[in-house]
């Protein structure tokens, strides 16, 4: 019982400060020794425990309703109505499925995606993942910063070149907010996934889809017309989140899980248990958007001007879709919603960029240097694009970008995929794991 004790005093986890050069060898332990500010879960198994465990979930599921995902869910309703909700729930489900072994990884074994990544395949594969995981990061980064700006631009009447480097600077003040505890954080994402819900949900409220309608389209899978397989594409894309494997892995690092079977078997349940819980959340969300767009659009009484909206709808032209009922307040209503989206997302995007530079190159610099170079790799692109294209080479941005991601997906899944199953299932097999038992 004694060297039980002393080793469950140990912290779980592995950061950028340890010395990775002595861990090389085969006998290493998994598990090293590291004073980090952690959230400790209390040893005694229990339903209450959950609530230590909520919040990384939170902040995984920002990135599927980013304004990327917005983009793709107004066209999608503007063209085809209900007809492809089926992909959304499809893509919903597989992405649980994902995020629960990303988070069951980092809970096992201490170290997040990257780090394994570095640990198991040789320094040029590695550097090629790392130039991967970057794209991925950056081509969900760039439907942030933009639609931010939009956001701005109705609020505020901003140019969208300047909300985009008003989206950069926001974006790391918000992110002083780790100096406070990573739970200061995990509550001002949970409040803007709130606003997000209401405001969607309010006008989803107004709109009123017909619910059979939306029924089939969520359970009767269909690509009919012309074009719907693109649109199904780009939907697909803005589902696929490469860069949340590498998040999610991280974040559940922030809780001293207990080294116990029965411990890491609870905090495995719980993360399931929240991520499930958000990502539902972030469902309703989609369908709200695809819902309001498909009900307005497919309304007989559209004015001209609104028909040609339709026929080409995006983040900047999606205001109009409730004038009718709410009136000045339609536009007002979405931009609150699409900034508190774009600028949630850009925040966990820089989060999930800190950990993928830090892991595959181990790099140790001043977090804020760090923070600066994952925000340009966005920003530059995005403020280009706004000061040649205008908001409409902005929007289309958008577009490029979700296809972008869909392309890195068998990238993401075939960096977890071998990690996942020598570190975690084979774990328990090897004499180091790190788990107590009597």
């Amino acid at each position: 019982m004694a060297p039980s004790a002393h080793n469950s005093s140990h912290s779980q986890f592995i950061t950028s400060h340890t010395n990775h050069s002595s861990s090389a060898g085969p006998t290493a332990p998994l598990i090293d020794s590291v004073d980090v500010d952690q959230i400790v879960v209390p040893e005694k198994t229990s339903w209450k425990n959950f609530f230590s465990y909520l919040g990384p979930g939170f902040l995984v599921s920002i990135a599927y309703i980013d304004p990327g995902n917005f983009e793709t869910d107004l066209q999608s309703g503007a063209q085809y109505k209900y007809e492809l909700l089926w992909i959304i729930l499809v893509a919903s489900c597989a992405a649980l499925v994902i995020q629960s072994l990303a988070a069951r990884l980092g809970v096992v074994t201490g170290k997040h995606l990257a780090e394994h990544c570095r640990a198991e395949y040789p320094k040029v594969t590695n550097f090629i993942l790392w130039l991967l995981a970057e794209l991925a990061v950056v081509a969900c980064d760039i439907p942030e910063v933009i639609g931010t700006a939009f956001a701005l631009n109705m609020l505020f009447k901003i140019p969208i070149w300047c909300g985009v480097l008003i989206t950069g600077l926001s974006t790391l003040v918000l992110l002083l907010l780790q100096q406070y505890g990573v739970r200061k954080l995990e509550f001002l994402i949970a409040f803007l996934v709130a606003v997000m819900a209401v405001c969607f949900l309010v006008e989803l409220g107004y709109s009123k889809p017909k619910t059979s309608e939306v029924l089939k389209g969520l359970f009767v899978p269909q690509l009919k017309g012309d074009g719907a397989t693109g649109i199904a594409i780009s939907l697909l894309g803005a589902m696929v989140m490469p860069h949340n494997l590498f998040l999610h892995s991280a974040l559940v690092l922030s809780r001293k899980v207990p080294r116990s079977v029965d411990g890491i078997k609870e905090a495995c349940r719980f993360y399931n248990y929240e991520s499930a819980f958000a990502l539902a959340i972030a469902f309703l969300i989609n369908v709200s958007v695809i819902s309001v767009s498909g009900a307005v659009c497919s309304s007989t009484n559209l004015d001209p001007e609104d028909q040609m909206n339709c026929q080409d709808l995006d983040l900047n032209k999606a205001s109009f879709l409730l004038k009718n009922v709410l009136g000045n307040w339609s536009s007002k209503l979405f931009a609150v919603a699409l900034l508190a989206s774009g600028q949630s997302s850009t925040i966990t995007g820089t989060y999930a960029g800190q950990y993928v530079m830090q892991g595959f190159l181990d790099l140790r610099i001043t977090p804020w240097i760090r923070n600066m170079l994952t925000r340009s790799l966005a920003i530059v692109p995005s403020l280009i694009v706004a000061l040649i294209g205008g908001s409409t080479g902005a929007g289309k941005l958008i577009i490029i970008a979700s296809k972008l991601r869909r392309s890195n997906d068998d990238q993401g899944k075939g960096q977890i995929d071998r990690p996942y199953e020598n570190k975690v299932f084979d774990l328990g097999r090897r004499k180091h794991f790190a788990v107590q038992t009597e």
